[in-house]
């Protein structure tokens, strides 16, 4: 349904401007301004429009707009939103036993559009994933970015395809039984193109965020901008059909309100879904480590699906790496990623060296199912964040890349794979910016290199942001997959992803169902479920596993090996290797 109602409280007149034509709003008492005598032809798709506040002469987007075909700075366009929906029998897909792919749309193909990106699906298929996830595709400035400096939050990016790309990218997904999680930002907006707070209070300008100014959950007239957020949420479910949201950095969402605005955006979330009929998927971000994010609405929690689990990465990169520099320092020693997978945080209200001071608190695992942890090996900011934005293979050789399948594929956690990292792609994932404004494209440049500068980096290793060659460079070669160690692990994932579908005590979600044992000294971590076991060597070594039962392994089954194996009465595991095994 096209609408040109717009809510500007502060506004003692609004004109718009449609067609080239401008009209007369009138104020309600609730700030929200609505056209008069406007010509019916006008609710049609493709009409560029506009607002005029005050005695200002140069029309504002709308801050609903679901199209920006000219930049965030110009009119918005018109779009049917019910022409875009199709008939489909797709019934959903849920978090639990699930597989996520997180990708970067522009990054993803060559051409770096949602069109083109349908083309892979298969290979996503094909490999056994569930859940796509592209980062941010709402609109920005520029041209390529990460889209975390989203300013219009209801449009799809242009250069992306619009909306009409998007809607023919989840119908393409679902047709292959893929479910659609998208990133959204709903903790700050971007540098440029920004033109809420001439509409309304929308920020709190005084109270910042690391990314910009903190967005007003809780102070006068914030009843509309959560309704602005959760507005838009329902959207992505309801217009677009996509399965389940990823929201990020919830922890700069400062609201002091009795019903924090997550628990009435994962209320409202359920209410759709029961109307739906399928499920619908909140995962938040955060640092905070506060279990009450993934605790249900019913245990007292805000009742999120799920959320992302920093420390399983760190306490896995931190292993198999050695890097221990930064908030990698608390993970130090294999006693952390036991931790992490037997108790789901490792910082769980104990002290934390990094932070230099006590953090988190513990799950209570006898209420919170273990697959509420998105975990993973890689993502966009372990990786984009890095200096150079070099991936994994840079400093893990092929068995500690296995070594990191094996112990993320098969958690009863909920696996995230970032893109190429199936294969290994020794393409890196910089950051990467086009902000058209030379002075803000130069203090981002400036503030990249001033950051990395600081911690005693190479200066020549760290890309400009702002040169089209830093986001060339990170596209995805899709010839890397066909050949080579590139497709020994693609094959590797497959395998294990298989495996994961054909045995149960995998994805059983509950913490008691696995038993963690390690010896720090040989380098060894084994993980049991069920008559599973899953054994792997981070050391230099070769090593011997202790037996899993009285007889030890002499009748198990291997069912995966990679490197040195050889199954006896203990479990010989050389330098970096890993085994899968059924026990009878």
């Amino acid at each position: 349904m096209i609408s040109y109602d717009v809510w500007a409280p502060a506004a003692d007149r609004v004109r718009l401007l449609a067609d080239g034509q401008l009209y007369a709003m009138e104020r309600t008492d609730d700030g929200w301004w609505h056209p008069l005598d406007l010509p019916t032809e006008l609710y049609r798709p493709d009409i560029d429009y506009g607002y005029l506040l005050g005695d200002d002469d140069h029309p504002l987007p709308d801050p609903r707009s679901r199209r920006q075909p000219h930049g965030v700075h110009a009119l918005s366009r018109t779009v049917d939103l019910t022409a875009l929906r199709t008939e489909s029998d797709w019934t959903g897909r849920q978090l639990a036993g699930s597989v996520i792919y997180e990708l970067h749309i522009g990054t993803f193909t060559e051409a770096g559009t949602l069109d083109a990106a349908i083309g892979k699906l298969d290979h996503l298929v094909s490999l056994g994933i569930d859940f796509v996830e592209p980062m941010p595709v709402n609109a920005f400035n520029g041209d390529h970015g990460w889209g975390y400096d989203g300013v219009a939050w209801y449009a799809v990016h242009e250069a992306y395809g619009g909306p009409e790309a998007y809607r023919r990218f989840v119908d393409a997904c679902h047709a292959r039984g893929l479910g659609v999680i998208q990133d959204v930002v709903y903790n700050h907006l971007g540098p440029s193109g920004n033109y809420l707070p001439r509409f309304g209070p929308y920020l709190i300008e005084e109270a910042q965020t690391p990314w910009g100014s903190q967005l007003n959950l809780d102070g006068p007239e914030s009843d509309e901008v959560r309704r602005y957020i959760i507005d838009n949420a329902l959207g992505w479910f309801d217009d677009y059909g996509v399965d389940g949201l990823r929201l990020d950095a919830v922890h700069a969402l400062v609201d002091h309100r009795a019903k924090h605005l997550l628990a009435e955006l994962a209320e409202r979330t359920d209410r759709l879904s029961a109307h739906l009929r399928r499920p619908l998927t909140l995962i938040a971000e955060s640092d905070r480590n506060d279990p009450l994010t993934i605790t249900s609405r019913e245990a007292g929690g805000l009742g999120l699906a799920g959320q992302w689990s920093d420390d399983f990465h760190h306490a896995l990169v931190t292993n198999l790496s050695g890097d221990t520099s930064g908030y990698f320092a608390d993970f130090a020693g294999l006693g952390s990623l036991a931790k992490v997978i037997d108790q789901g945080f490792f910082h769980d209200g104990g002290y934390s060296g990094f932070r230099k001071r006590h953090h988190g608190q513990p799950i209570n695992t006898a209420l919170v199912p273990a697959n509420r942890l998105v975990i993973c090996a890689a993502n966009h900011d372990q990786i984009g964040n890095r200096a150079s934005g070099d991936r994994p293979r840079t400093r893990l050789d092929q068995r500690q890349l296995v070594i990191a399948a094996v112990i993320t594929v098969l958690a009863n956690q909920t696996p995230m794979i970032f893109a190429g990292e199936e294969w290994g792609a020794s393409t890196p994932f910089a950051y990467f910016t086009s902000h058209p404004e030379t002075e803000l494209g130069e203090a981002v440049s400036r503030g990249r290199i001033g950051e990395f500068e600081a911690m005693g980096w190479d200066l020549s290793v760290i890309p400009d942001p702002q040169q089209r060659s830093t986001f060339e460079n990170s596209k995805l070669d899709w010839a890397e997959p066909g050949a080579g160690e590139f497709a020994e692990l693609l094959a590797v994932h497959t395998e294990l992803l298989a495996i994961r579908r054909r045995y149960s005590a995998i994805t059983d979600p509950a913490f008691t169902a696995s038993e963690v044992d390690f010896d720090a000294e040989a380098g060894w971590l084994r993980i049991r479920r069920g008559n599973m076991v899953i054994a792997v060597n981070f050391g230099e070594l070769t090593t011997l596993v202790p037996g899993g039962t009285e007889g030890g392994y002499d009748d198990a089954e291997l069912i995966f090996a990679h490197g040195d194996v050889e199954v006896a009465e203990s479990l010989a595991l050389g330098p970096h290797s890993s085994a899968v095994l059924l026990l009878s």
